[in-house]
């Protein structure tokens, strides 16, 4: 991961002020490359002010100024796009995510032709929906497109990012899971009914999370820009898969509160709509790419990834270990 012994790079990470992206964009600066941020709201603080990172104003549809950052740049990452659980899919809702996402990508791979010195690879964010909900066996990269918003929403997103391809560059989609960090993400969702003791599997429990420590993904990410053998599909997930009984339990265990409450199915589908369907079904899906390559996780355990992230999670982000 000390990728500065080879040069330093220039790197552009569309939507890098999130969470993914602050602390991506932190560690690239660190190991001594030039980083720019396309955002929706460039001024907006950015908490590694520190560091050479430029921030350019874009939104995420038309061409424009921005487009001058692409040239000469040796990467781009496409992490942009609405956070998923963030409302109801109403059809406005649905749109938003469809448009921040797939149109986003159309815009930068509709710049590229303006660069007379184009990157050499395109990563853009998936998700793992792609393979829609399943209760069946492992899913690795090679696994058909499922059925379903997510599915529909990941497959559209990246057909966009492929087109890029035809343009010389070299193109990773890179599937997300559950990223897990204090600070963002879906586990500080969680974590108020294990504050009050009340913490429990959301039924019908036996459905699959797929997840990955925030820092693994982050190294994947510089592992897929570094390789160049790799391309087409990475799942972004870790290798050890847990059903949502046993990720609550581990979550319980690590925060020293009990899991013994469950989450009636109905009471989301009544209180999130569809959206529900992502907390209630799952699917079991294994990093063949990165282990096949050599990637090595430094968190491939729930146990240790979640221990980890309690333990140096701020006061305000994450209740106290409780002794019980």
């Amino acid at each position: 991961m000390r990728e500065h012994e080879e040069g330093s790079k220039h790197i552009v990470i569309a939507g890098g002020t999130g969470f993914i992206g602050r602390p991506l964009a932190a560690h690239l600066a660190h190991a001594g490359h030039q980083v720019t941020i396309l955002s929706r709201a460039p001024g907006a603080t950015v908490r590694h002010l520190t560091l050479p990172i430029v921030t350019l104003a874009w939104d995420g549809r038309s061409l424009g100024p921005w487009t001058k950052a692409l040239e000469g740049a040796d990467a781009i990452i496409n992490l942009a796009g609405e956070p998923i659980a963030d409302g109801r899919w109403t059809r406005a809702r649905k749109q938003l995510l469809w448009d921040s996402r797939v149109g986003t990508t159309a815009a930068l791979v509709q710049a590229l032709p303006r660069t007379a010195s184009r990157p050499q690879v395109l990563l853009n964010a998936s998700g793992i929906g792609f393979y829609g909900a399943s209760a069946g066996g492992s899913l690795t990269e090679n696994a058909p497109v499922g059925s379903g918003f997510l599915a529909d929403l990941s497959q559209a997103w990246e057909q966009e990012a492929v087109k890029a391809e035809a343009l010389g560059l070299r193109v990773v989609r890179m599937r997300f899971g559950m990223v897990l960090g204090a600070d963002g993400g879906a586990l500080p969702r969680m974590l108020l009914p294990f504050q009050w003791f009340l913490g429990g599997p959301i039924s019908p429990g036996d459905q699959w999370v797929s997840w990955i420590h925030r820092q693994d993904l982050i190294g994947l990410i510089q592992w897929t820009l570094t390789n160049q053998e790799v391309k087409g599909p990475v799942n972004g997930v870790a290798p050890g898969a847990v059903t949502m009984k046993e990720f609550c339990r581990t979550l319980g265990r690590a925060l020293g509160r009990p899991s013994w409450i469950p989450v009636p199915a109905f009471a989301l589908r009544l209180a999130l709509g569809e959206l529900s369907t992502l907390m209630t079904t799952g699917q079991r899906v294994e990093p063949a790419v990165a282990l096949s390559g050599g990637f090595r996780f430094r968190y491939p355990n729930l146990k240790a990834a979640l221990e980890q992230i309690v333990e140096t999670a701020p006061r305000t982000a994450m209740p106290m270990q409780a002794s019980l």
